[in-house]
């Protein structure tokens, strides 16, 4: 039998350079890592099933997107312990309403109304959208990546079209949000948190372009909350590793606009003009390494 301290189910090409970072970090303090991909999900899977492999640590980056990943997900949660992402907990997480529901009980979020699927209701009661203002964002519970969202809505005929879209999902209504300008930039942030550490950064809505918040400007302009809610966040949903949008609003209120995403996009921002700063990869592959080597126990071939 063959213990790897972390086993990462992966299948999105553009993550390969966030395993080269988390393989490298890994290295670094002596822990084994076991890559289960579509070329090998098959036979590792079978390898799992005869007892010739087993792992301390599971995090998958799979199974949304591939049911061939399924198996070993199942597998992880009846013999695996420790989790990046415990998968129960995010399925919660990939549900917009259920993350609306949980978050806006002590966060603030944007005025919302919640719409039951198509399937499920295909004729909707008269709804009142003046509450959200002249325009507002609808978007359907799963996703991400934009799909199925309007960003400014106008109308009614709009909502009903595009329940029609994704017709077995709830859909979210939301009133659209102004972010306030502080300087040069629009006050609207993405903000990835790993393990403990939080990493605010600038994001443009439109462009998608990160930027590093510096210690300068948290202080300047007096954006320390997003750590706390940042991590208020994080004590919610119970993540390890995902990212949220805070925008300020013209009256300095910060709103989280975006709840929870997971899996969150770690392409390096020198290979793809709209990833993530390489040192804040770098630093999660690293926190990473050192969460999975609290758990650690001697590999053994």
């Amino acid at each position: 039998m063959t213990n790897y301290d972390l086993c990462l189910t992966w299948n999105w090409e553009y993550d390969a350079d966030f395993v080269k970072l988390l393989n490298l970090a890994c290295q670094s303090h002596g822990l084994s890592f076991l890559q289960i991909t579509p070329k090998n999900v098959l036979d590792m899977m079978q390898s799992i099933t005869n007892e010739e492999i087993v792992f301390q640590v599971f995090f998958d980056r799979a199974s949304d997107t591939d049911a061939r990943f399924i198996p070993v997900v199942q597998w992880a949660c009846n013999h695996v312990v420790h989790h990046i992402n415990f998968h129960k907990l995010a399925c919660r997480a990939w549900d917009k309403v259920a993350m609306h529901q949980l978050i806006s009980a002590s966060l603030n979020t944007p005025l919302t109304l919640t719409l039951p699927s198509y399937d499920e209701q295909p004729l909707l009661p008269e709804i009142d959208l003046s509450s959200l203002g002249e325009r507002f964002t609808t978007k359907p519970a799963y996703g991400g990546g934009g799909d199925g969202v309007i960003n400014e809505a106008t109308t009614l005929s709009q909502v009903l079209i595009a329940r029609q879209e994704f017709p077995n999902q709830r859909y979210l209504l939301q009133g659209y949000i102004m972010p306030a300008r502080l300087g040069s930039r629009i006050a609207w942030f993405r903000v990835i948190y790993c393990a403990g550490k939080v990493y605010p950064c600038w994001w443009d809505n439109h462009t998608h372009i990160y930027t590093h918040v510096t210690s300068n400007e948290e202080t300047c302009y007096h954006l320390g909350s997003l750590r706390s809610i940042t991590s208020s966040v994080a004590n919610l949903c119970g993540l390890t590793l995902f990212s949220t949008e805070i925008t300020i609003t013209s009256d300095g209120r910060f709103v989280i606009v975006d709840y929870v995403n997971d899996p969150i996009d770690l392409r390096l921002q020198s290979k793809a003009f709209d990833g993530v700063p390489d040192d804040i990869v770098e630093d999660i592959t690293e926190r990473l390494a050192e969460l999975i080597l609290i758990h650690h126990a001697p590999s053994r071939g």
